[in-house]
């Protein structure tokens, strides 16, 4: 039987949050409204944390930060949502998109029908879909017991938390959870392991949806070093045990790492090992060659 296609498949989810998860969906761009992203929604940082001390809501910055990277026609429309102002004033450091993505949430628009009209504006093909439309955080229990609170803290924590979770509890949104189980191919990274990658499996309902799909699932590792001390030496193999503890079963069918990833104790697995690296930013993707290393584990898997 011939090997399938990307171009062949009729849903492609990917699963993340914000540089990692809008890299894999610019790459996977050409496929239009058949590609799906799964977006983080716990960031509790920079200008979305500002906003969410002040007005509570979902975490927009993940979501935003994939729309820039998804916009394939510059326009005024783009340029508003992209603008970030400066000085020192209330308003420094707020990104507009942010504030466009929250004022929608005021006019009581379920935050799905925000990024709806969003993409519409800013003529976006892919679908976005956020993780859950309550708001949540994510909570740690480090090494020795203390409860850490927050993104920002757990990514400074110097040890891999032994448990995390979400506060509170949340349904999943519902047609993330019909997406996975119409989809052919599901993408898992690259991203903050801890921060970006993780909060989505602590939600019941998603990781309950990966267990019974049966569409091969593709885990992207990160090129360089994470900045946050926990996650800079997690092995990979580790970074797979740990999807598979808060999935619940092993769920991961392939594996794409560039050629420093160190794939060794990762067996059974399709390991597609490639340069993969943006000439500007070498611990980015560089999207063409992603796609190709994607193509090329689409054909290995059959």
């Amino acid at each position: 039987m011939r090997s399938r296609t990307l171009a062949e498949l009729d849903r492609v989810v990917a699963l993340g949050g914000g540089h990692g998860l809008g890299r894999v969906m610019s790459s996977l761009s050409s496929l239009g409204s058949r590609l799906t992203g799964i977006v983080t929604t716990t960031d509790n940082g920079g200008s979305t944390g500002r906003i969410r001390r002040a007005e509570g809501g979902i975490a927009w910055g993940d979501m935003r930060n994939c729309l820039n990277q998804l916009i394939t026609e510059p326009s005024v429309a783009s340029a508003m949502f992209e603008y970030r102002f400066g000085g020192n004033g209330e308003l420094a450091g707020h990104n507009l998109g942010n504030l466009m993505l929250k004022a929608l949430d005021h006019l009581s628009v379920r935050p799905l029908e925000a990024i709806n009209l969003i993409r519409s504006l800013l003529k976006v093909d892919a679908f976005l879909i956020p993780m859950s439309e309550q708001p949540l955080d994510l909570i740690a229990t480090d090494a020795e017991g203390h409860t850490v609170y927050g993104e920002v803290n757990i990514d400074q924590l110097s040890a891999p938390p032994a448990e995390m979770m979400l506060y509170p509890k949340a349904p999943t949104t519902r047609e993330a959870l019909q997406a996975i189980a119409e989809a052919n191919l599901i993408l898992i990274g690259p991203g903050s392991f801890y921060t970006s990658l993780l909060p989505l499996l602590l939600l019941d309902e998603l990781a309950q949806a990966l267990r019974r799909t049966p569409a091969p699932v593709v885990f992207i590792d990160n090129l360089g070093r994470e900045l946050s001390p926990a996650a800079a030496n997690l092995p990979l193999r580790q970074k797979l045990d740990t999807i598979e503890r808060y999935v619940g079963k092993p769920v991961i069918d392939a594996v794409v790492i560039g050629p420093r990833g160190d794939a060794k104790d990762v067996d059974g697995l399709i390991v597609v090992q490639e340069p993969l690296e943006a000439s500007d930013v070498p611990y980015r993707h560089d999207r063409r060659l992603l796609r190709q290393a994607l193509e090329k584990t689409v054909q290995a898997l059959g």
